[in-house]
């Protein structure tokens, strides 16, 4: 059964705490503007896996999967986090079927209530892959439906899981997204790769190589996300506040700008094997350096680089 504890009991936790080291339930609290929350399927009503008993695996009042209705600086938003503690913040049929709902309800809205998404996930849970993978493929397509209806779905990524595999799928679908240094996002995770291709090909145990290429620095500087924040929950907030406000507009001119720069990223960057060389090839000087720039040196790197909004 998850450890977490009820949303009431972290309500006054300090909003400067590690977004990293938070539980997500200690992340909406500090998020949100205190005592706004209010959760949909709460852990009392007792919606566990229906799987996971046949794997003698124990079980989460909330399957990992907090979703709800509060208020951000005094607008609507609809949350969605993941507990990254539990079972490595992976998808299944119930933790699924909360968040296609919220998102269902989000597009009900007209663009009334924007979405806030905590993503802590390595992706699909294999103990009910098929419930999982299934319900990734309809939160990809609630999110796109939400956004067409003019909601605004923001991604915030800075876990302990990271954001892999479907998780990195769905993040990519967002209208904006918010990492720490500490985030990591790729639809394969390096013990996935390590496992299929050798540790010669990727090393997971390699941490410096790991954050190099999947962490928030490498995923920005690509136009994967959008803004990176320092780790604190106040800053999470700070930034889900500008990225709600400038989410930009969502149809066929969006993607077909984003085809484009994709298209050319791939003729850039397709051929280089690691990031000092993608670094190269974008222009920045001192490629090998930028893991050890402080944040205003990396943000004014950042800023030379443009964005991708551009496109989306």
């Amino acid at each position: 059964m998850s450890d977490s504890l009820p949303l009431a009991e972290v309500a006054g936790r300090d909003e400067t705490a590690s977004w990293y080291e938070a539980t997500a339930r200690e992340r909406i609290a500090g998020l949100l503007d205190a005592a706004s929350f209010v959760e949909f399927v709460p852990p009392t009503a007792r919606e566990t896996s229906p799987h996971l008993h046949l794997f003698d695996l124990p079980v989460a009042f909330d399957d990992g999967m907090i979703v709800g209705a509060g208020r951000l600086q005094g607008g609507c938003v609809l949350v969605a986090a993941q507990e990254g503690r539990f079972m490595g913040g992976t998808f299944g049929e119930i933790a699924g079927a909360k968040l296609v709902g919220l998102l269902r309800a989000a597009r009900e809205t007209g663009g009334g209530c924007a979405v806030l998404l905590l993503l802590d996930s390595g992706g699909v849970r294999l103990q009910e892959a098929n419930a999982g993978e299934i319900a990734v493929s309809e939160i990809i397509g609630a999110i796109l439906d939400a956004r067409a209806a003019g909601v605004a779905v923001v991604a915030l990524i800075g876990g302990r899981a990271g954001t892999f595999g479907g998780a990195g799928l769905i993040s990519a679908c967002c209208s904006h997204v918010v990492v720490s240094e500490q985030a990591r996002i790729s639809v394969t995770g390096p013990e996935v790769i390590e496992t299929n291709k050798g540790v010669e090909e990727f090393d997971s145990r390699d941490r410096a190589l790991v954050w190099r290429i999947t962490g928030g620095r490498t995923r920005v500087l690509l136009g994967i996300a959008d803004r990176i924040v320092s780790d604190r929950i106040e800053c999470f907030r700070e930034a889900a506040l500008q990225g709600v406000r400038q989410a930009p507009a969502f149809g066929l001119a969006t993607l077909v700008a984003e085809q484009r720069r994709l298209e050319q990223r791939l003729r850039t960057l397709g051929e280089c094997r690691d990031t000092p060389e993608i670094w190269r090839a974008m222009g920045i000087d001192e490629p090998g350096d930028v893991a050890d720039l402080g944040d205003e040196a990396f943000a004014a790197v950042v800023a030379g680089q443009g964005t991708r909004h551009d496109a989306r």
